[in-house]
């Protein structure tokens, strides 16, 4: 059975046929927002499906942009699946770039990663990520801190169930050996990374490689079906989320990420290290 690929998607793709609809038509946004009765603010924000439409909505911008009664009827049940709930939503209100992030990585076949600073998401036990939550925002309250380690456990089960995608993770040293919690956290952490699935490749950029591109910070890549959607960059920094799907910005996050790659020891070598560097927190 198929992971379910939540609303985040079929928004993207919704509102990229209607840009294109719309411009086939001859019509402009304000033309667009006229139709609706709102601002073209809002047809900015469904052609980037970041909201989703009524299907009074997306009918009345159908029949605007001429659109063939078969189509119109595929953006119609696209549309139905933008507005399911993702199933991050049980646990009440999530940040709007936050639940993309969740959105592209459920539907995503493949995921390169590259991280500098901490082990990446999918991969991090439970006492790790609770450590690490506490230390990041020391103002949230004990049922905060237990509801952002919820979801993120609730993420592994879901990417790593039915046909999980192919996962590369590239890690800095410094992700090994920067104390999250108590020792005995960090060594059953770094133990989890050695027995991780096969369709997880995990590697490290050791301190003796020197500089390299990673030095810019973190950058993650999802890639999708061909017939769902390109692929996306994704960088996260102080000043927010950023996700790039232009093809020179793709070409420049693909070679940053080869080039780490380079840098990065083999697998094997990879894993030593991180078994060595699992002992040092515990002896054994």
């Amino acid at each position: 059975m198929a992971r379910p690929i939540g609303p985040t998607i079929p928004r993207w793709q919704l509102g990229e046929q209607l840009s294109q609809l719309r411009s086939a038509a001859g019509k402009s946004q304000q033309d667009a927002a006229n139709r609706l009765g709102c601002s073209v603010s809002k047809i900015q924000k469904i052609e980037g499906g970041e909201v989703g439409t009524k299907p009074v909505e997306l009918e009345a911008l159908l029949a605007l942009y001429g659109a063939a009664e078969s189509l119109s009827s595929q953006l119609l049940e696209l549309r139905a699946l933008g507005a399911q709930r993702g199933w991050w939503s049980k646990y009440g209100a999530v940040p709007s770039p936050f639940a993309t992030f969740l959105g592209m990585e459920s539907a995503a076949t493949k995921i390169r990663v590259f991280e500098p600073l901490m082990v990446y998401g999918l991969l991090q036990t439970q006492d790790y990520t609770h450590a690490l939550i506490e230390a990041h925002t020391p103002a949230l309250t004990d049922a905060e801190v237990d509801r952002q380690v919820q979801i993120r456990m609730e993420r592994q089960e879901r990417v790593f169930s039915d046909e999980p995608p192919d996962i590369w993770v590239v890690l800095d040293e410094a992700a090994l050996r920067r104390q999250i919690g108590s020792p005995e956290v960090m060594a059953r952490q770094l133990n989890h990374l050695l027995r991780l699935p096969k369709r997880v490749t995990v590697q490290v950029v050791p301190f003796a490689s020197g500089g390299y591109p990673g030095g810019l910070g973190g950058l993650t890549i999802f890639e999708f079906a061909d017939e769902m959607h390109s692929p996306v960059a994704y960088v996260e920094c102080q000043a927010g989320n950023l996700y790039l799907e232009r093809e020179d910005d793709l070409a420049r996050s693909n070679v940053a990420l080869n080039h780490i790659a380079a840098a990065a020891l083999s697998k094997q070598q990879s894993r030593e290290l991180i078994a060595a560097i699992a002992r040092q927190f515990v002896p054994e």
